[in-house]
């Protein structure tokens, strides 16, 4: 309730400056009438009931302007000092001076509030001067009185800007854990378009190679030409497959009941080999066990990006060969070539290496690659035996 009580004094100030004066205004107007008829002790002067509401509606004018408190603040206070000048006794209308003082130590510096204070207190002491018998418990009690309500305009402007801090804090902290979340999502996607990037091309990559085939059995082998067609469909089905489970992570109206093909693992690996479009032979000593499925899916990655890799850069009559050690405590994939290795023309802006890298490390693990001493290129990954829970 405090908080839309704020809300709504901020977007309507001067309304709410009305409203905090109305009290004592209506206070001075209660006032006015019994004064008609006061006698001022010793040589006070009297000013009428004109008078009287003309001094008061001067001294609350300043309140509606406490927007710019130190301006208002002095402006009561002037009035204030004028109206002892002219030896006239306080009225309710004076109270302003309380008012303003609490809102200078609320609003501004401590160094304003103090000057405001001791304004406070110089009015009290020159006030005292006026009276028959003035006294120091007399300015002693009403000393404190100010003191008390200038402790009270700190103490609420310090916690006012101690819940500011705290606000603007919180909304910092909210501000930097959404840019966070924006930045995991951006790697999240970028991570997810560099595989889409490997599964695409290696899968059109043995659409080329078998289209090639095709074309060149067509008059000469039909059968072979066929056999390279059902191939090519195979695969652009697959490829279709995979990048419809890709983009469907990127997607933010897919049904969470979406049936999706299962990931590829480690018993797809065979098929992998024969379809690479590259002469391949699969290794495997040891017994896999029961690996995680995202481990399953790095070993098939690596893989098909390595094989991908010797179709593209191996060169004419480039064999591979796959091998995969699971008798260590590490599962260690080996896939090599002979193709030109070193010699082969460089890549433009793959993101194949990266991609194994980032699978292995998740994982815990290492790879390497590059060209093989005695010609050809070697992908050597190893990753920590994980056991599915």
């Amino acid at each position: 309730m405090f908080g839309r009580v704020r809300s709504w004094s901020r977007g309507h100030e001067k309304l709410a400056s009305a409203l905090r004066v109305a009290p004592l205004a209506a206070l001075c107007g209660l006032f006015a009438v019994p004064y008609a008829s006061y006698t001022p002790a010793g040589a006070g002067l009297m000013l009428g009931v004109a008078g009287y509401l003309a001094l008061s509606a001067a001294l609350l004018a300043p309140l509606l302007w406490l927007a710019r408190p130190v301006p208002s603040y002095a402006l009561i206070a002037l009035i204030s000092f004028w109206q002892w000048l002219a030896g006239l006794d306080p009225l309710p209308a004076n109270l302003a001076v309380l008012v303003a003082l609490w809102v200078v130590a609320y609003r501004c510096s401590f160094r304003w509030g103090l000057a405001a204070m001791l304004v406070a207190e110089l009015g009290i002491l020159l006030a005292l001067v006026n009276w028959e018998s003035p006294s120091f418990g007399t300015f002693f009690g009403g000393s404190v009185f100010v003191v008390t309500i200038w402790l009270f305009g700190l103490y609420a402007g310090t916690r006012h800007r101690y819940l500011e801090g705290l606000e603007e804090r919180a909304e910092r902290a909210e501000r930097e854990r959404d840019q966070q979340a924006r930045m995991a999502a951006s790697a999240e996607r970028a991570r997810i378009a560099r595989e889409l990037h490997d599964v695409v091309a290696h899968n059109v990559s043995v659409m080329v190679v078998q289209a090639d085939g095709a074309g060149y059995a067509l008059d000469r082998d039909p059968e072979q030409a066929r056999q390279a067609v059902r191939a090519i469909s195979k695969t652009g089905r697959a490829a279709l497959a995979e990048m419809r489970r890709l983009v469907g992570v990127l997607r933010d109206d897919e049904h969470p009941d979406t049936d999706y093909t299962p990931q590829p693992g480690l018993d797809q690996l065979e098929e992998l080999v024969r379809g690479s479009g590259v002469p391949a032979r699969l290794v495997v000593a040891g017994t896999p066990g029961e690996l995680p499925e995202g481990q399953q899916l790095a070993v098939y990655r690596i893989v098909q990006e390595a094989l991908t890799n010797a179709l593209k850069h191996g060169g004419p009559g480039a064999r591979a060969l796959v091998e995969l050690d699971f008798d260590g405590p590490e599962l260690v994939v080996r896939v090599t070539d002979d193709g030109r290795g070193g010699a082969a023309p460089r890549g433009d802006g793959g993101h194949g290496l990266i991609g194994m890298r980032e699978r292995v490390g998740m994982y815990g693990g290492a790879v390497t690659a590059g060209p093989r001493p005695g010609g050809g290129y070697e992908v050597l990954a190893r990753l920590p035996m994980a056991r599915a829970a």
